[in-house]
């Protein structure tokens, strides 16, 4: 397996690899002949990179066809054009390129700054008008070493990943191991396993409803998607067609792509029941034939299916490669790109399970509390604890289920703190862990998810609202006893409609910072500047005093003008956002 990363500049090229199973490092340097003898030796490994899907092969094998890799690098970054469609003669240079980023990524940068790692920028211009000098080459060598240092760390955080992708890929060969599928993305692995055909529909809102539906008092929500006028993605006016109404006294919306409904800010105790239904969009496929019409054979999902399900149960780590083909097809059925193409069916069933749900709410309204609903489930609050309350609730549940063919499965909480649909920490009724630590809580949101390496910003508020929310610890007390710089970071990156980042009226060389609320006046906040219209704006959430630290920030102490009480109130402002004073 080899790490790789290209930086292109007009007159020079460089790429770095890291060959991990020699343990050698490489370094080319406008030497295209260098570079194919690397590529030879090693045509049939793994190469790995960050957004290398979309850039860095696409550099590589243009080099290797003799083509300038600044004409390809434009091609790209400037025009913003897919980089196969640059040559046909790409193809005569096969490589297993195995891409770490993915779709929701920010970049790389990002990730370096989440994992407290330097995310100093190279002060070389990339769009220098010369030939590059020994230091400068010599300074991108080190950067450009850096960024696939970073990369291999992306990667062993997501080594899970990998090797659920490696199993689908096994799958996708016939449980051979074809390197050369190592490059497709997820769902086109689905699309390949389930052995669709690219067909063109023109049905895409030709849609019905489930024959085991039984509404009658919301039946508006019906008469909605049934409305011709309605049957399309956006208004006259470019805004995204959605039915607001109410619902078991919840603001509700449903929309073409899920339907959703909650009391905000709300902060309560009680007996609670959150029903979800199992595998939602696989299960409306099978029960109500919802596939996509592209596969050769519906019976093969109805395994995968199946087999999962099995694998789950025996604890087999297979079951997680299954899981992402049975996952994957529903969302892959709007992509155009795709051979499992389906427009219709997608819409059916996500229209079919928000009916479904709607049915379920209308059923058990009168007898609890609806506390919020979802694309596949609902949270509800009993009136009481008793047996009695809890036996109709679930004949209620039963009746549905074998009515609709779906099957619930059922939590009991205690306490619930909910911002809205997406944001919300719930809390069971008894022991708060199971015996290895693992916390038996639920929590979902940016404010008080689960952190990772990968996802580590503003942690010190995310701690310190969930210890007040899961043991009822003041945030003050868990942000003035913590001590470490990096627990109060705040990452930022702008994209590419702004030019630079200022702070105060000096312009920062990076477009990535590492940002911490400052005590001292003569720290002045961050702005962006907009690449057309010249005009700044706050960075978002940022403090109005800050400093700027892009160095490692690992092991490194809280400073005398760091700004905690800015984090308290932070932390009290988004609590009140969860119903909290």
């Amino acid at each position: 397996m080899l790490f790789y990363d290209f930086e292109v500049f007009k007159y020079d090229w460089l790429v770095v690899v890291l060959d991990m199973t020699a343990k050698k490092k490489h370094v080319i340097i406008n030497a295209p002949d260098e570079l194919k003898a690397l590529y030879e030796q090693n045509i049939n490994d793994i190469w790995v990179g960050f957004n290398s899907r979309h850039y860095d092969q696409y550099i590589f094998k243009a080099i290797l066809c003799g083509f300038d890799p600044k004409k390809v690098n434009d091609y790209i970054i400037v025009k913003g054009k897919p980089g196969w469609q640059y040559s046909s003669l790409f193809r005569s240079y096969p490589l297993n390129n195995y891409d770490v980023m993915m779709n929701i990524d920010r970049g790389l940068k990002v990730f370096e700054g989440f994992m407290g790692n330097s995310i100093k920028e190279t002060s070389v211009d990339f769009n220098i008008d010369r030939k590059l000098t020994p230091e400068e080459i010599k300074e991108t060598v080190k950067y450009c070493t850096h960024d696939v240092e970073q990369t291999v760390q992306v990667f062993l955080q997501r080594k899970a990943d990998f090797e659920a992708h490696l199993s689908l890929v096994k799958i996708a060969s016939g449980n051979t191991l074809d390197l050369s599928l190592i490059g497709k993305t997820k769902p086109q692995l689905s699309a390949i396993i389930l052995e669709a055909r690219k067909s063109e529909y023109i049905d895409e809102f030709d849609i019905d409803f489930p024959d085991t539906l039984q509404i009658s008092k919301y039946r508006e929500v019906m008469e909605w998607y049934m409305n011709p006028n309605n049957r399309r993605y956006t208004d006259d006016k470019d805004k995204k067609m959605q039915l607001n109404t109410m619902i078991a006294g919840v603001p509700h919306t449903f929309a073409w792509g899920g339907v959703h409904g909650a009391i905000e800010k709300y902060c309560g105790t009680g007996h609670y029941l959150m029903a979800d239904v199992a595998s939602l969009y696989p299960s409306l496929m099978i029960r109500y034939n919802l596939h996509s019409r592209s596969m050769k054979d519906p019976k093969k999902f109805v395994d995968i299916y199946n087999t999962r399900i099995k694998y789950k149960a025996e604890k087999n780590p297979l079951q997680l490669p299954l899981k992402l083909v049975l996952n994957s097809t529903y969302g892959v059925m709007k992509d155009k790109n795709n051979a499992l193409y389906d427009p219709r069916q997608a819409n059916r069933v996500c229209v079919y399970g928000q009916l479904l749900i709607l049915d379920l709410i209308e059923k058990l309204e009168g007898y609890c509390e609806l506390i919020q609903s979802n694309t596949d489930g609902i949270l509800i609050k009993l009136p009481d604890g008793s047996q009695k309350t809890y036996d109709m609730i679930d004949d209620i549940c039963w009746e549905w289920e074998q009515r609709t063919g779906l099957t619930l499965e059922f939590d009991e909480y205690h306490k619930v703190f909910q911002k809205d649909v997406n944001n919300y920490l719930i809390l069971p009724p008894g022991e708060l862990y199971d015996e290895n630590g693992k916390p038996l809580w639920k929590s979902k949101g940016a404010y008080v998810k689960k952190l990772s390496n990968l996802d580590y910003d503003l942690p010190i508020v995310n701690k310190a609202m969930i210890e007040y929310m899961v043991h009822g610890t003041p945030v003050e007390q868990t942000i003035e006893q913590c001590n470490e710089l990096k627990e109060f970071q705040l990452v930022s990156k702008i994209s590419n409609k702004y030019t630079c980042i200022l702070h105060g009226e000096q312009p920062v060389n990076e477009k990535c910072v590492r940002l911490f609320a400052s005590k001292d006046a003569a720290d002045l906040g961050v702005k962006k500047i907009h690449a057309t219209t010249g005009k700044a704006a706050k960075l978002q959430n940022s403090p109005e005093h800050c400093f700027i630290f892009n160095d490692a920030v690992n092991g490194v102490a809280v400073p005398a003008k760091l700004d905690k009480q800015w984090y308290v109130n932070l932390a009290n402002r988004r609590l009140k956002d969860f119903g909290v004073g």
